[in-house]
């Protein structure tokens, strides 16, 4: 199927296709949304913060100013999302929405949240800091290799390669951050 387009022809988008065009105007809409409240919250705790004059810090290298400089960057980006994804035609966009948040692709997403969260909100302060990140790197692999990869892993083909890379990650990471940008780890 094709239509005509100002003299030249091309081919009309799929149902599928505008399915997945609808539901991603939705999910815009939503993360706009979202963008332009973080922006907002940020932009007054930059606000908030104190200026500093009574230690004479010039005005434009107060704490604030770049978190502010970048939250209004955020809510000018959320807005010109959100007009967008407004004016974006989305028949059933909510219900294809829907069905997107629970699909294969959605749970793998939600397991890298919860598995970034335990990371940076357990692991990281309870145990060194090479530590947290070589069992993160090496549950991370495994989980994805053997539990949600199409087709599964065995745990003897992951294991050796979960514990190579994890031990190098956080060799790495550490090396780097401690050496090259003088930065002390938790």
């Amino acid at each position: 199927m094709t239509e005509e387009t100002g003299g030249q022809e091309r081919a009309a988008p799929a149902p599928a296709e505008e399915r997945a065009a609808s539901a991603m105007a939705r999910a815009d809409l939503i993360a706009a949304l979202v963008f332009i409240v973080l922006g907002a919250a940020v932009l007054y705790g930059s606000w908030t913060m104190p200026r500093l004059e009574a230690r004479r810090i010039h005005p434009l290298t107060v704490p604030g100013l770049v978190p502010g400089l970048l939250s209004a960057a955020l809510i000018i980006c959320g807005v010109v999302l959100a007009v967008r994804a407004a004016r974006t035609p989305a028949q059933d966009g909510w219900r294809t929405l829907g069905a997107a948040l629970v699909s294969q692709q959605a749970m793998r997403a939600g397991i890298v949240a919860v598995l970034a969260l335990v990371y940076t909100l357990g692991l990281v302060g309870l145990l060194p800091f090479w530590g947290a990140t070589a069992l993160f790197v090496f549950a991370f692999i495994l989980v994805f290799e053997i539990w949600l990869a199409e087709p599964r892993r065995t745990l003897m083909q992951s294991l050796p390669w979960a514990a190579g890379l994890a031990v190098f990650t956080a060799a790495a990471v550490t090396l780097v951050f401690e050496r090259a940008f003088l930065v002390r780890l938790p």
